[in-house]
């Protein structure tokens, strides 16, 4: 019996994973010179977000009355840098798309003029973001105060803030939130999905989410794209707020279309509950778990897993 032929066997393998017919739709035709997104640098500017937002309790440096302003000053400066890079290679990225890595004549030249452009354009939306930071601030701080008032077992806001993941998933969400908004491709859903992997919650940056929202322990809990959350709201682990069924154009892809529900103002949805559909769940309302929700629910209304309807409380 001969000896393996392990070079023989590495060459036709490569070969093979290399054929276009296998690539079409599964290759990025990245252009020469241009910037790649980083999950790296992704991760430093979350760190950063964080410590900027709530200083002492993320980051490295202590933090003291008489250093306060250096230390943010220090931490704004190296994210509005590491931002504008950043949202440069998500606007490259998102201008290269191609469906696999065929041959695209002139496209791999490196266009110096487009490439200086398309960085202006990233610093301008990164300052504008970064400017936000007062406002997310304002509005993660309602967050910490819901999820310190909605768990007996907290004993401060520093317990919030350093160990609940809600607040860690929140943070990156509402920045995300706010690139989406100022029209970056790619990178927000980046940085949600890097919340998601590190607490288990699934928000996605296109989601609207008012002030004082919290998520008790978040482990499972799903918010779709189109979703619309009031003020006071509180979900339990495992809630899904997703979409019912979707439409499709004639090529039978997804349209984005609303999807999701709309939950108003004061609500509270308890474990493993499923809300589905462009549907509204009224004010004041108390959805009990284990519960799978596909139509309008009334304001004041309670829904528990052993009743077919709703009954006013």
């Amino acid at each position: 019996m001969g000896k393996p032929d392990f070079t023989k066997t590495l060459t036709q393998t490569v070969r093979q994973l290399s054929e276009q017919r296998t690539l079409k739709g599964l290759c990025h035709h990245h252009r020469d010179g241009y910037p790649l997104p980083s999950g790296k640098v992704l991760e430093e500017i979350v760190e950063l977000v964080r410590a900027i937002i709530f200083p002492g309790y993320f980051g490295h440096s202590s933090v003291n009355t008489r250093t306060i302003e250096y230390y943010i000053g220090v931490n704004v400066e190296r994210l509005q840098k590491l931002l504008t890079d950043q949202v440069t290679a998500g606007l490259c990225f998102a201008g290269e798309d191609t469906d696999g890595c065929e041959e695209a004549g002139n496209s791999d030249d490196y266009d110096t003029k487009k490439l200086t452009e398309t960085a202006r354009k990233a610093q301008s939306i990164a300052t504008q973001v970064v400017a936000k930071l007062p406002e997310l601030r304002r509005m993660l701080a309602t967050d910490v105060e819901a999820a310190y008032h909605g768990d007996p077992a907290a004993k401060n806001y520093g317990e919030i803030i350093s160990c609940y993941p809600v607040i860690k998933a929140l943070t990156n969400y509402r920045f995300a939130h706010e690139l989406l908004v100022a029209g970056v491709p790619l990178i927000p859903r980046m940085l949600t999905e890097m919340a998601h992997s590190e607490t288990g919650i699934d928000i996605h940056p296109g989601a609207t989410i008012g002030h004082h929202f919290t998520i008790d322990h978040g482990t499972g809990v799903v918010i779709g794209a189109t979703c619309i959350i009031g003020n006071n709201v509180m979900l339990y682990q495992g809630v899904t707020l997703g979409a019912k069924n979707f439409t499709l154009d004639e090529s039978g892809h997804p349209i984005d279309l609303p999807r999701h529900p709309i939950i108003e103002d004061n609500v509270t949805i308890y474990s493993n509950s499923s809300v589905l559909g462009r549907i509204t769940i009224g004010h004041d309302t108390v959805i009990g778990g284990n519960v799978w929700v596909t139509h309008d629910v009334a304001p004041h209304s309670r829904l528990l897993q052993h009743r077919a309807a709703t009954e006013k409380s």
